[in-house]
């Protein structure tokens, strides 16, 4: 019972610690990306901003940032930048796509810039201190909150792995329908150019007068 009972804090906590930040180190010439497969209907946040110990703040390298949805539209895209945020739902399942490069007239100069990025889906890009606020929430009540939210993304991801699995078995089932009939056309087309093959040599025998 008590493993049981440690369940959901721990999907919780899983859940909570994909908003952990990544950083990137940026070539002198091209660009960086992360990603990350996300179903229907997701809030998703994110922050960046260079990362650097210089003081002053002008003399470093802007980046600009481009993040594009499955199908390659563009939802965010910003030039000249050292930090910024994005936030938008998703309105179709797959691939997300984030990317970073130097801006043109740093590019090409030897010079590498490290970005840091901190991309929030789901429960971990909600603000739980404005629900707490609105709703007037606190202690075990906001964590029943968070709790709750934690079991429909777990059953969301759990229909969305379904839906997946049965999209590709159909697929499976549909190319191994296709390579089947494949099979059996090539055997037909096999059979009648070596029937014709045979006709035609017994002919071409018939006419010598060799059989």
């Amino acid at each position: 019972m008590r493993a049981g009972a440690n369940v959901l804090p721990v999907l919780l906590l899983i859940l909570l610690r994909r908003s952990d930040a990544v950083w990137l180190t940026l070539p002198a010439s091209g660009n960086k990306c992360v990603s990350e497969e996300i179903h229907n209907n997701i809030v998703v946040l994110g922050d960046y901003a260079v990362i650097s110990d210089a003081e002053d703040l002008n003399s470093l390298p802007t980046i600009s940032t481009k993040v594009t949805s499955p199908f390659g539209n563009t939802l965010y895209h910003k030039e000249n930048v050292l930090y910024g945020q994005f936030s938008f739902t998703t309105s179709e399942a797959g691939n997300y796509l984030a990317c970073f490069w130097l801006d043109s007239h740093y590019a090409g100069h030897g010079e590498h810039l490290t970005v840091s990025i901190d991309w929030k889906t789901g429960i971990a890009a909600k603000d739980w201190e404005s629900v707490a606020r609105k709703e007037k929430l606190e202690g075990v009540e906001l964590e029943l909150a968070k709790l709750e939210e934690a079991v429909e993304a777990i059953l969301d991801n759990l229909l969305y792995l379904k839906d997946r699995e049965a999209e590709m078995r159909t697929m499976n089932e549909e190319t191994n329908a296709q390579v089947a009939w494949f099979s059996i056309m090539s055997l037909g087309i096999c059979i009648l150019v070596s029937t014709a093959q045979l006709l035609h040599l017994k002919r071409y025998f018939q006419m010598k007068k060799l059989i």
